[in-house]
């Protein structure tokens, strides 16, 4: 089947299935494969073009209108709607039987609460995905029921899915660990002092927290021994600087 991937998620576990799509956006980390735009400005042109058999879009990821045109265009398209840890398997299910793959899912792996919890104690985190102005996950989204597995209580997860914060709010609360996820703001060694302003800082792989898919029960072991290192003796405040990649 000829598809067009519009969901890094997505482009991941395809090619995790070996069956690479024959375009896919430019955030899906593929140079090898054509890029059709980005996941909220594809090229609506060139994606025709093609003539795929099948696009995969995502809810959470891409933008109605743009679905709304594929649809008018007479491209068949295939709508996910992965927005917590539970949806994966039964999204990624309907997606193997929609192009013919025969997958089985792996389950995803219940020890990651327990490794985080062998700490006696729930971390609570503050994840900032953005900056001027601070922006964060609800508890509505696939990276706060994956950091809400692993034994992570997520600040400000009652505001809806994506609030903005103001200096108020950060000073207001209490967080035991920012956890500033390399994408979709690229965080960096520039900003540790920032973000150490918080609370303790580590950097970690956003494609942990937000790509949902094959690579969902591996990340949530991960995340959970990652969370779990920094609860321990040695973990804050020395392991903060080393843990930063970037410049």
């Amino acid at each position: 089947m000829r598809t067009v991937s519009l969901v890094p998620s997505v482009t991941e576990s395809l090619s995790a299935w070996g069956t690479d799509p024959i375009a896919c956006t430019r955030f899906c980390e593929r140079e090898d494969l054509s890029h059709v735009g980005g996941t909220k400005n594809p090229d609506i042109s060139a994606i025709v073009e093609l003539q795929p058999d099948l696009v995969v879009v995502d809810r959470e990821e891409n933008r109605k209108e743009d679905y709304d045109a594929l649809g008018a265009a007479g491209i068949d398209v295939e709508a996910l709607h992965v927005a917590s840890l539970c949806d994966v398997e039964p999204e990624l299910s309907r997606l193997a039987a929609r192009i013919g793959v025969d997958w089985k899912p792996q389950p995803l792996r219940e020890r990651a609460a327990a490794l985080t919890h062998a700490s006696g104690r729930t971390v609570r985190v503050f994840v900032p995905i953005w900056r001027r102005p601070f922006m964060t996950i609800g508890a509505k989204t696939y990276g706060a029921s994956l950091l809400a597995r692993c034994g992570a209580e997520v600040a400000f997860s009652d505001r809806g899915s994506y609030p903005t914060l103001d200096a108020g709010d950060l000073s207001a609360d209490h967080f035991d660990i920012v956890l500033a996820p390399t994408e979709p703001y690229p965080w960096h060694l520039r900003h540790l002092d920032e973000l150490s302003e918080i609370a303790p800082t580590h950097v970690i792989d956003g494609q942990d927290l937000f790509w949902w898919g094959t690579r969902t029960p591996g990340a949530l072991v991960r995340v959970a021994e990652t969370l779990r290192a920094l609860l321990s003796p040695q973990g804050f405040p020395h392991a903060a600087p080393s843990s930063v990649t970037g410049a």
